[in-house]
């Protein structure tokens, strides 16, 4: 369960590792252990990335001098049908000592978003003249296993307006820090409204804005410990970046609004494997210092379109994005002007 719980903070996002723990897989060697765990994580690392690029606004026009905004910003990103994301083939041959129990040199097998469970592999190799040794484990599912079809993120954040048609925004996640748990999230970004340089802007029925929005989310989470791997220190650190450079556009009403934009996402996240990990199972008994790191870049345009119902300093919006990974926003928002 706690795994679960990483996973759905991490990206504020997840990974879910199911029944088997990743580090089984380091008895199968370093090589194998690190090509399979790339393939594993790929999906949910580029889910993560846009899910916390979303958010960053809900109207194209731009509060004036001293108007302020205070939202609670959640993004859902699902997968429930991407299915092309939830599985990826394993070929044997791509591998050095990783096999299928039943005797099979290629198979669908889960990634981190996927539901796959009861994939047998084994090791084996000689290990003296005449002796071989063997080590048997199953390969991990992912979220969907557990009935989880989405990547959620969620943070507070704040708009402020400055000089005519510019607005600055700060959003951050408050620090988690449990026994096995760690996440933050901080992001900055600008949008400028175009229209408020036009003689007759108050008089415009839309506003027309440019936005920009970097996201960092970082999180760490600590292995328990498994029957095939021993050491200490064992945990999973993990860093998302993200870029939106986005153009916007809404109505300019007093109580409902509806805003809609197109977005160009880009991000990267970064994976590290760190900790002792004694392989004390299997043909290949040896110990591995922080064993591997792995990298993942996503990218891509994205649509979205939502409303904003204003009343006095409280408001509501919500909207949905299409993208390579599509994510549902909503925000519950405090604001003056």
């Amino acid at each position: 369960m706690k795994k679960i719980v990483f996973l759905l903070t991490l990206s504020s996002a997840t990974m879910g590792m199911a029944q088997s723990n990743l580090n089984d897989l380091l008895a199968a060697g370093l090589n194998d252990a690190e090509r399979f765990t790339t393939a594993w994580l790929a999906p949910v690392t580029e889910a993560g990335v846009y899910s916390i690029s979303n958010g960053w606004y809900n109207s194209a026009d731009a509060k004036p001098l001293g108007g302020f905004e205070i939202s609670i910003v959640g993004n859902i990103t699902g997968f429930k049908n991407k299915n092309d994301k939830k599985s990826f083939t394993l070929n044997t041959a791509d591998y050095e000592n990783l096999q299928f129990a039943d005797g099979s040199a290629s198979k669908q097998v889960s990634t981190a978003l996927g539901d796959i469970e009861g994939i047998d592999v084994y090791i084996e190799a000689e290990i003296a003249p005449g002796v071989t040794e063997r080590a048997d484990f199953e390969l991990p599912s992912g979220l969907a296993s557990e009935d989880i079809n989405f990547v959620p993120s969620g943070y507070i954040q704040a708009s402020v307006g400055l000089i005519k048609g510019t607005e600055v925004k700060a959003r951050f996640l408050p620090k988690i820090d449990t026994d096995d748990v760690k996440i933050g999230l901080i992001g900055f970004g600008l949008q400028h409204d175009f229209t408020k340089h036009l003689p007759a802007d108050k008089l415009l029925p839309v506003a027309i804005s440019a936005i920009i929005g970097y996201t960092s989310l970082t999180g760490e989470y600590d292995f328990t410990d498994t029957q095939v791997i021993d050491g200490e220190n064992q945990r999973i650190d993990t860093k998302f970046n993200s870029w939106n450079f986005g153009a916007a556009v809404s109505t300019r009403l007093p109580v409902i609004n509806f805003y809609g934009g197109l977005n160009y996402i880009t991000g990267k996240s970064e994976t590290d494997i760190l900790g002792t990990y004694v392989v004390t199972s299997g043909p290949f008994q040896t110990t591995y210092e922080d064993p591997f790191s792995i990298s993942k870049k996503a990218s891509g345009v994205s649509a979205n379109i939502g409303t904003k119902l204003k009343l006095g300093f409280f408001r509501v919006n919500a909207d949905y994005n299409i993208a390579e990974f599509s994510t549902l926003t909503f925000g519950i928002n405090f604001g003056f002007r």
